[in-house]
């Protein structure tokens, strides 16, 4: 008798469980985790999103040379979507961040993702410069809103947990960036130009959106005390400035070397066009080596430490692109030398982060706006310079970076002995 009782018992409380597991999942504030199905369900369309997130953010280097042939601009002139296309992503992470503490976080994904979409066809039918530029500022505005979402839900569905499966998250990323270059080429080569590259991209976004009207979107974490989303931005403000800081650096160097690689093998005469191309997809292959490679690590290594071993790696691949800089061989090690460094840094960054501070949407945006910021200054710099002072010109700019980068990070680490020993734990 008092057997069958404590069967029945457990099987009341299977119950109860099983219900509330399913109000969690459906969008209460519930801290339970969804079951383990639900959450790899979940992080499959984040990575889906970021592909295609890679794919449209690495284009415009590759396709630089015929946007400014579409509207008639010169490289210096066409610059200028860099900083338009940033401007928009920093508006974006901001509004995202304000959006995702107080919305259903897919809901707001597929209505952006479907404004991307229509935005992508329209992109390569802009023949003034300035529209182009108000076109790739209302994409970078969605971008911005897709890569706070990706960044902050996937945190709240995995928690503490989310090391390796931030890393993936940003491999996703890497492989659309590796695969942009190379899609471009064989577009350009099919149809001898532009457009049926950025409609395929288009209708690639199609089946995402709709992937994130059939999931329910991850509760925010619960909030306690002097980690709550609303201190947290209070709490340590210059612990927040600084890591945003680290963004503007790293996402302006990783940005802006991508951007202007292509370039940069045309004008050092690297080869031909087609050539410079592969270099480019050299460049984003090593970023997505080194984020498959980050995966496992991030396991067992401390993100301090990897964004440590990132920055060094990055200054010694800008350092051999320096001091010989006609040598092919050199060209191709350092450029994929710099990828790899690059690769784990924004995942490291925000691992990094998560262990001082709660990670909500308004402060992930802050760290987005960090990042949109360096891609916009960074990218535009070196075209102000590109020409006049010559392509090695880009080197010194992102060289100047990483060295910020490496200060950055020794302040964040001596900023960090004074937090209170409850946001050290886990360290």
């Amino acid at each position: 008798m008092h057997i069958s009782r404590c069967k029945k018992n457990f099987h009341l409380v299977s119950g109860r469980m099983e219900k509330e597991d399913t109000m969690t999942t459906s969008g209460t504030h519930s801290p339970e985790l969804p079951k383990p199905s639900r959450q790899l369900q979940k992080a499959l369309v984040y990575y889906a999103a970021f592909l295609v997130l890679g794919i449209a953010v690495s284009a415009l280097g590759p396709t630089l040379q015929s946007l400014a042939d579409q509207t008639n601009s010169s490289l210096s002139q066409i610059s200028i979507i860099f900083a338009g296309n940033s401007l928009g992503y920093v508006i974006g992470s901001l509004l995202g961040g304000w959006l995702y503490d107080r919305q259903r976080g897919h809901p707001v994904l597929a209505v952006t993702l479907s404004v991307l979409s229509i935005l992508l066809f329209t992109l390569p039918l802009a023949a003034s410069l300035w529209l182009l530029v108000a076109i790739l500022m209302v994409i970078g505005f969605g971008m911005g809103i897709i890569d706070v979402g990706g960044n902050t839900l996937i945190v709240w569905l995995f928690g503490r947990a989310v090391g390796p499966y931030m890393n993936a998250l940003h491999l996703a990323f890497g492989v659309g960036a590796l695969l942009s270059p190379m899609l471009v080429d064989r577009v350009v080569v099919a149809t001898g130009g532009i457009r049926w590259f950025y409609w395929s991209v288009a209708i690639l976004v199609v089946p995402v959106l709709l992937w994130f009207t059939r999931l329910p979107s991850p509760p925010p974490p619960a909030s306690t005390g002097e980690h709550s989303a609303e201190t947290a931005p209070r709490s340590h403000p210059w612990l927040i400035l600084m890591i945003a800081g680290l963004f503007f650096m790293h996402v302006g160097t990783e940005l802006g070397f991508g951007g202007w690689v292509f370039s940069y093998a045309v004008a050092m005469k690297v080869g031909p066009e087609t050539l410079a191309r592969v270099l480019n997809s050299t460049y984003w292959g090593g970023l997505t080596l080194g984020r498959v490679v980050s995966i496992p690590i991030a396991i067992k290594v401390r993100p301090k430490t990897m964004l440590l071993l990132d920055i060094l790696g990055a200054l010694v691949s800008i350092g051999l692109l320096l001091l010989i800089p006609v040598w092919p061989p050199v060209i191709w090690i350092a450029t994929f030398g710099l990828g790899f460094s690059l690769a784990s840094m924004f995942p490291s960054t925000i691992n990094f982060a998560e262990r001082r501070i709660p990670i909500t949407g308004k402060v992930t945006g802050y760290f987005l706006v960090g990042a949109n910021a360096g891609s916009m200054t960074v990218p535009w710099l070196i075209g102000q310079w590109f020409e006049s002072a010559g392509p090695q010109s880009m080197l010194l700019i992102l060289g100047s970076a990483m060295s910020l980068a490496l200060l950055l990070l020794v302040g964040l680490l001596r900023y960090s002995k004074h937090l209170t020993p409850e946001s050290e734990k886990g360290r």
